[in-house]
């Protein structure tokens, strides 16, 4: 249906893609994924027409129709909700422009009834009568209220933006859908309609997400890119990561005799199919994998930093008490009240809410960055701690290279000590002296981490701690948070990470909160907690 012949890209000496060639059809779902710089966006847009390629060419099945989620969040800010989301179908917009305009003609002539008319029956052909009633649907689907579909797109806060825009690109059942990055910004209840919606979506999508829960639900195949090559692999994320795993520790394994290696890769396909054929993919698309391939899988070029927590000394038998906490926006709307809670030895404790900023509130009030409206909270005497706040702009606002920026964090000040903890972070060599106040966002966490990392704190609290990172920086904080043996709080919007890292979930909201021990799947999935939920908001 969607097809690349030959397409090549390099930006100077830098070869992005070279001769890729690559076919996307049917009821797939593709994730595209790749290490950050490798180009996924780049490729997004050379797929929809927005970028050319220096040679090659892409070709859409002909009478097909492609959708794009839009990333520029401003460029219908004069234009209604609803109609924002009719203009996804652009064929059919330009329909209903064409008649509207004709309509309003004060001298309408014989010859605008014909147009109109003709208009008219294409209209009626591709369903136009329902075509409002649908958008509305999918708005409300998608957490947009009714009362909000009338307004213009620059009323709306920029989480609303993203999910109307969202609403545009599925809007008309495309033949091809592209979406890059469709899962920022959005709460748990979006994602997971989003997930439905894919899962029962009959047409092909191609994404690119750092949202691994997200990519192992909707995935049908995995595309890699990697060395400038496009290689496209059945089955969804997990199985790519652990093949390439073994790939890459058989790589390292020269010596393994041939019919080992072939008996051990048997095992691994057989084990991920079988689990595989459980799934909730494979009961709502349908399509989960006949045949598990291994052997083209090349080991990856990638490099995770290591992420490596270890506490000077173990927390006490006080950890952390908080009692009756609240706090308010600034408008003086409640953000969470009447909190309380004692935290124990080994708590790994998901703080979660529908409201972003009450989740930013808390940690800001327990590092003292801001004072409560009621209440109080108590660190014992044992305790020290490390923060990963959600906005880091504030410690990067002055120009230091990377060694001086961590170094000024530290008590050792030593040179080869204070690199060390930068080349965890991947930052080694002439990396390390790059200057703090131009770093990406990305690099920018992994500098964050360092400094966490080597305050070796007994108490980690961290707040959106994904953001801005690439899938192996979030893999490897997902894995030192599993293995840190001491506690944490965090609230994260990365499902894999709050599935496997929390034994404890505290939901806040502006007329109090949950405290539950359930895990996580099982507390978004519980009928009562959903009950719960609707008193605290």
């Amino acid at each position: 249906m969607l097809s690349v012949h030959n397409v090549s890209l390099q930006f100077g000496k830098r070869v992005l893609f070279d001769e890729v060639n690559i076919s996307f059809s049917g009821e797939n779902c593709y994730g595209i994924i790749g290490a950050n710089g490798a180009g996924k966006s780049t490729f997004l847009k050379i797929l929809s027409g927005e970028k050319d390629a220096n040679t090659g060419s892409v070709s859409l099945e002909a009478g097909k129709r492609m959708a794009v989620l839009k990333q520029e969040h401003f460029e219908f800010d004069e234009v209604t909700v609803l109609d924002t989301v009719l203009m996804g179908h652009k064929v059919l917009w330009d329909i209903m422009v064409a008649k509207n305009e004709i309509y309003a003609k004060p001298d309408f002539s014989d010859e605008d009834g014909i147009k109109a008319s003709e208009l008219e029956t294409e209209f009626a052909e591709m369903d136009g009568w329902n075509a409002e009633p649908e958008a509305a649907s999918l708005l409300s689907g998608i957490g947009i209220h009714e009362k909000d579909h009338s307004k213009l797109m620059k009323e709306l806060d920029g989480n609303q933006k993203v999910r109307v825009l969202l609403a545009q690109a599925l809007f008309g059942n495309p033949d091809v859908l592209i979406l890059d990055e469709p899962t920022n910004d959005l709460d748990l209840q979006t994602i997971t309609w989003l997930e439905d919606f894919l899962l029962d979506f009959k047409n092909t999508v191609i994404v690119v997400s750092h949202d691994r829960h997200f990519l192992d639900t909707v995935c049908t195949h995995i595309v890699d890119i990697d060395f400038a090559k496009v290689n496209l692999y059945t089955g969804n994320y997990s199985f790519w990561y652990h093949s390439s795993q073994l790939a890459l520790k058989q790589k390292l394994n020269q010596n393994k005799k041939t019919e080992d290696k072939r008996r051990e890769m048997q095992a691994f396909i057989d084990r991920f199919s079988a689990n595989a054929s459980k799934s909730r993919q494979a009961t709502s698309r349908k399509k989960m994998l006949d045949k598990l391939v291994i052997d083209e899988i090349k080991p990856s070029s990638r490099k995770y930093p290591g992420i490596i927590f270890k506490a000077e000394r173990s927390v006490g038998k006080q950890l952390l008490g908080v009692k009756g906490l609240s706090a308010n926006a600034a408008d003086g709307t409640p953000l969470f009240t009447k909190l309380d809670f004692e935290m124990n030895q080994g708590d790994k404790i998901a703080v979660i809410s529908k409201n972003s900023l009450a989740t930013t509130a808390f940690y800001e009030i327990l590092n003292e960055f801001r004072k409560p409206d009621d209440g109080f909270f108590e660190f014992g005497q044992t305790i020290t701690t490390a923060y990963l706040p959600n906005d880091n702009e504030s410690y990067f606002s002055d120009p230091h290279s990377l060694i001086d920026w961590l170094r000024q964090y530290s008590d050792n000040k030593d040179e080869a000590f204070i690199r060390g903890f930068l080349g965890q972070m991947l930052f080694t060599g002439e990396e390390s002296l790059k200057m703090s106040n131009v770093l990406s966002g990305g690099e920018k966490v992994r500098c964050m981490l360092s400094r966490m990392i080597m305050t070796q704190a007994n108490i980690l609290m961290m707040d959106e701690p994904t953001n801005h990172l690439d899938l192996e920086s979030i893999t490897a904080l997902n894995n030192a948070m599993v293995n840190f043996d001491q506690s944490i709080l965090f609230t994260s919007h990365d499902h894999e990470i709050t599935s496997t890292v929390a034994n404890r979930i505290i939901e806040i909201g502006p007329k109090g909160f949950i405290d539950s021990l359930k895990p996580y799947d099982e507390f978004i999935k519980d009928a009562g907690v959903e009950e719960q939920r609707k008193e605290i908001y």
